[in-house]
């Protein structure tokens, strides 16, 4: 495989910026939309943080601008006391303008507003992979085993060139693609699956190796591998409804996979050095850039998804927050009072604090810029 040169730091900046503004402005366009669609007044439509870069406000008197730091973005609604919708003290609120405002509308019409942002990250991958499906069609492997890697884990466990892989993980398998996702999300654990051999429906049990392998930008990463072989791969051309149901099932595998690692990070199974950050995420934007716009493009779906479930987590200044004080507010019949919302939506802060400080530290790390200051020091 040949090595490409790295994207300049100028370029991996231009396409991390690239990347990020349109699924921020999408994903805030998504509770505007939503918030207008209920009558919400709102106050202010921000993509980045920071001080303002230039904007402009509209005939509602909505100010619409863009900040100078590109690593998110809000909707601040009229009556919210910050971007993160904590409400103002309802004893300082107009009664004329309690309609309007989000923090008074009814629980269930908070929760589309809110939930609209992933929703439209989702929305988007769907689109991306659809029309990719049906532009391109979707490569399909047959699950038949043509061969096995000598010493492999699939080796050592009896599978053999044509046995049909049914299920592994307990998950059916309807193409070979579909070994490599799961076996990707278990790097290192045991793996149960299930195929056929002359007739007969057979079990077997086997963990995946890691390996070290190079990208095409020289840098070593590990990769888990079972050692099966598929037979040549094809493509299946697919109509527009059958794309967008593809597509549809593309970003559903993708977020189980994302809830799966997430769930065996906690469970202590994973590593958190695993988890990457901003400073990732404008590495591999440049590294994509420098592929094609297909490649681009293709991220772009992948981080949307990434965008929609992060902000789903029920982390109290996520959206995933809100919804479960929503959620808390129809089980009581009656708001959260505003100290507790106030003491939670300050542990979510901190929590988010800790996150990004976790994964900037992993980002550093996987740069080696640890190594080269202890090189310095030493």
């Amino acid at each position: 495989m040949e090595i490409l040169p790295s994207p300049g730091i100028l370029f991996t900046i231009l396409m991390f910026v690239a990347m990020i503004s349109p699924l921020v402005f999408i994903h805030e366009m998504g509770h505007y939309l939503a918030g207008r669609m209920f009558n919400t007044a709102v106050d202010s439509f921000s993509i980045g943080f920071g001080r303002e870069i230039f904007g402009w406000t509209n005939r509602r008197g909505e100010r619409w601008k863009v900040g100078w730091l590109p690593l998110g973005g809000y909707v601040k609604f009229t009556g919210d006391a910050n971007a993160a919708s904590m409400p103002q003290e309802a004893a300082r609120v107009d009664p004329a303008e309690k309609p309007f405002l989000f923090a008074f509308k009814p629980f269930w019409q908070r929760a589309i507003i809110v939930a609209a942002g992933p929703f439209v990250n989702f929305a988007a991958a769907i689109l991306i992979f659809a029309t990719f499906i049906a532009i391109y069609g979707q490569s399909y492997t047959s699950p038949v085993v043509s061969n096995i890697v000598t010493g492999s884990a699939a080796d050592r466990a009896g599978l053999a060139p044509g046995d049909r892989i049914l299920k592994v993980d307990g998950k059916a398998i309807e193409r070979f693609e579909d070994i490599i996702g799961i076996v990707m999300i278990n790097p290192g654990t045991p793996v149960s699956v299930d195929f056929e051999r002359a007739g007969a429906v057979r079990n077997i049990v086997l963990t995946p190796h890691l390996i070290e392998e190079k990208d095409r930008f020289g840098k070593t990463f590990t990769i888990p591998r079972i050692g099966l072989i598929g037979q040549e791969r094809g493509v299946i051309e697919r109509g527009p409804v059958e794309s967008l149901w593809y597509g549809t099932e593309a970003v559903f595998d993708t977020t189980g996979m994302m809830v799966e690692g997430l769930v065996q990070i906690v469970t202590g199974r994973r590593s958190m050095k695993e988890l990457g950050g901003p400073l990732k995420i404008a590495e591999v934007s440049g590294q994509a850039g420098t592929m094609g716009i297909e490649a681009f493009v293709n991220l772009m779906a992948l981080v949307s998804i990434n965008l929609g479930f992060i902000n789903l987590l029920p982390i109290p200044m996520l959206d995933g927050g809100h919804l479960a004080i929503y959620a808390a507010e129809a089980v009581r019949r009656k708001p959260i009072p505003p100290r507790v919302q106030e003491w939670a939506f300050m542990t979510g802060f901190a929590l988010l604090i800790s996150f990004m400080l976790i994964v900037t530290w992993n980002d550093l790390a996987s740069f080696g810029v640890f190594k080269h200051v202890a090189g310095l020091i030493g």
